[in-house]
């Protein structure tokens, strides 16, 4: 089995793109990846996807003509042919030969969650062809490739891609962890909706440069107030830029504590801290999906 840990990012969403230095955490959940090989002449894959240990994507790909032969999903199956004739290409040995492959994947947590259900994939694919995920991953789906460099490392790490790649494996465990929670907004973020956006303004060397002090300091951050006071300046920060309202004042106006969102604006997570009541809090607002730092983070 090959597996994967998902990921999480706390710091410079977005202008980790143009090279912020940026932070970002495993979770402990991730995807699970089994293959077995058959050589029967045939170079068939057939596909078969679980979420959360259920049933979800079954196809069959001929891989020397690059068609879908049956599935239960077009539009997925589309996806993972694609995904498939990438490696094919880049791989030296793999899907180049006669034999056909049963692949079977596991989605650990909802792939709602936007965690890295893709990026799993891309990092689990890699492993058994071998070849570069980064490239792998910008090919098949673009992004600034932390998630990758996440699933790789399997640690916490501060990650920038510009002017070239810079990967640091870091021991984030802030002495206030205990006290930091995360929350699911219930529905999916479109990333490439945001990135658009985010890609449609011009950015300054300042900019990225702010972002990427914040992260330093973060790591510095010896008590719960001030890394709130970070959490808060990175939001405003990214608010005035992108010129979006940010998710405290969206849905959490009267909350008492910063709330950080996590990767793209509008859905997914975001991280807040605990307070008197707050489970109830966020429950009346609709939000009933609370993690504590140990239950989410590897």
């Amino acid at each position: 089995m090959i597996f994967s840990h998902g990921k999480l990012l706390l710091t410079s969403e977005y202008v980790v793109l143009d090279g912020a230095l940026a932070l970002a955490l495993p979770t402990k959940w991730g995807q699970e990846f089994f293959v077995s090989e058959s050589f029967d002449g045939k170079s068939l894959v057939h596909w078969i996807a679980h979420h959360q240990g259920k049933p979800w994507l079954n196809a069959i790909i001929d891989c020397s003509s690059g068609t879908i032969l049956t599935t239960n999903i077009p539009e997925s199956a589309e996806f993972i042919l694609k995904v498939l004739m990438k490696v094919k290409e880049l791989s030296a040995f793999q899907l180049n030969g006669n034999s056909s492959y049963s692949i079977t994947t596991n989605l650990q947590f909802p792939a709602n969650f936007g965690l890295g259900s893709s990026s799993t994939l891309m990092n689990n694919l890699s492993q058994w062809a071998a070849i570069d995920a980064f490239e792998l991953n910008e090919t098949c789906l673009g992004g600034s490739g932390y998630d990758i460099a996440v699933a790789q490392e399997q640690s916490a790490i501060l990650y920038q891609n510009q002017p070239e790649r810079i990967i640091q494996k870091i021991d984030f465990d802030p002495s206030f962890k205990i006290d930091l929670i995360f929350i699911h907004l219930n529905q999916k973020q479109n990333s490439r909706e945001g990135i658009n956006l985010y890609r449609s303004k011009e950015k300054s060397p300042e900019l990225i440069n702010a972002f990427s002090t914040i992260t330093q300091r973060v790591l510095e951050a010896e008590n719960l107030e001030d890394f709130s006071e970070l959490m808060t300046l990175h939001e405003k920060k990214l608010s005035n830029f992108l010129e979006i309202e940010t998710v405290k004042e969206k849905y959490f106006e009267n909350c008492p504590t910063f709330v950080k969102s996590l990767g793209a604006w509008g859905g997914d997570f975001v991280m807040t801290s605990k307070f008197s009541g707050f489970e109830d809090y966020f429950r009346g607002k609709g939000f009933p999906t609370i993690f504590s730092y140990k239950d989410l983070i590897y």
